[in-house]
């Protein structure tokens, strides 16, 4: 049975679209592979980890008819990678093994039962589905991704909290040292839905969202979310666990306010980070009216110092921060003015956005 016959670059953009998931090493061999279902005309290929599922439908020709297997995804896809963007391309089953064939080229390929692939099971109760654009989704999970933890022993920090209420949706992301959070509206009103999201799902969003306007719908369960966008349903486990309460942890009432440029603040701080130490990534921040002195040292007693004329006339501020901290948050920004709000030396930092209460960003100070 001819499963499927279509251009390489097809071929490849479904298989790329699942295939981010698939673990090169895998106590299970079977998860190596993408599951391939055919029904009529309709081809179905899914992925898993065990904690996520990634599935997409799509029509690649071939013959009609009802037909299952598992393939090494990998394997399938770096063979593509070689052919040409308008090769035809074809998979056909041969008893145990599948053929893919492309120009003068022919490979056999190992299958694996379809009956052992682990399906996930999804939650039997879904919340109500909300939606929001995909490119909404994709700019809220840049403004807050860098901030998530990575193998933290505190497990839920290891992702983004998801909270849905009324019209907002916020993300917040936290490792202990930084905090950031960014929200938007939806145009429906949804009960309160809070979930933490893992860090590995997050990165493969990332992945698939595109800059379109197509709407995304989300579904929230007790140990499970749901996301359908494109032709990709995505469905993933939750962390356990309590979030931080992040209001609480937000500076309310800062009297020490300065806008400055993002470029020319995020220049001066790339360029004092040469002189810190690897380990020590300390920046000390000057701030007095009219002038920001931002400066470094290392070990060898290296020094770097740089200016930016301000528009400030608050309280003298010495405060010290972890260069990248900094730097991770405005460049994930696409504004050109930034506000940065300060008590004194010792509390934490609130970078915002001029006339927004849209994205919020709390840095601790760092003793230098």
């Amino acid at each position: 049975m001819i499963v499927l016959k279509a251009t390489q670059d097809k071929v490849l953009a479904v298989l790329q679209s699942v295939a981010g998931i698939v673990e090169r090493r895998h106590t299970l061999p079977i998860l190596a592979n993408v599951l391939i279902r055919k029904t009529g005309n309709a081809l179905q290929f899914t992925t898993s980890d065990l904690e996520v599922q990634i599935r997409t439908t799509a029509e690649l020709g071939g013959d009609t008819g009802d037909f299952t297997t598992t393939v090494n995804a990998r394997k399938v896809i770096e063979v593509l990678r070689t052919m040409p963007g308008d090769q035809t391309v074809s998979l056909e089953s041969s008893q145990d093994k599948l053929l893919l064939k492309g120009g003068k080229s022919r490979f056999t390929l190992q299958t694996l039962p379809a009956a052992d692939f682990p399906l996930v099971q999804e939650a039997a109760n879904f919340g109500p589905a909300f939606s929001v654009p995909q490119k909404t989704l994709k700019h809220l999970l840049g403004q807050v991704a860098f901030a998530m933890a990575v193998q933290d022993i505190r497990y839920y920090l290891n992702g983004i909290l998801f909270v849905a209420e009324g019209k907002t949706l916020s993300l917040v992301a936290t490792d202990g040292h930084r905090l950031a959070f960014a929200s938007a509206e939806m145009d429906v009103e949804v009960p309160k839905q809070e979930v933490i999201l893992p860090r590995k799902t997050v990165l493969e969003l990332q992945r698939l969202l595109s800059d379109a306007d197509g709407a995304l719908e989300m579904r929230f369960a007790n140990n499970q979310a749901k996301f359908c966008f494109g032709a990709l349903e995505f469905v993933t486990k939750l962390v356990e666990g309590k979030f931080p309460d992040y209001n609480r942890v937000i500076p309310r009432n800062h009297h020490n306010s300065v806008t400055l440029g993002r470029t020319a603040l995020l220049a001066s701080l790339q360029r004092t980070a040469i002189m810190t130490t690897d380990k020590f990534k300390g920046v000390r921040l000057n701030i007095e009216p009219g002038l920001l002195r931002v400066a470094s040292s290392n070990a060898e007693q290296e020094e770097a110092v740089d200016e930016l004329d301000i528009d400030y006339g608050g309280d003298a501020i010495e405060i010290g921060f972890n260069v990248s901290y900094l730097i991770d948050a405005l460049a994930s920004m696409e504004q050109d003015m930034v506000q940065i709000a300060l008590a004194d030396g010792n509390s934490s930092a609130l970078v915002t956005l001029p006339d927004s209460q849209n994205f919020k960003y709390v840095v601790m100070p760092m003793r230098i």
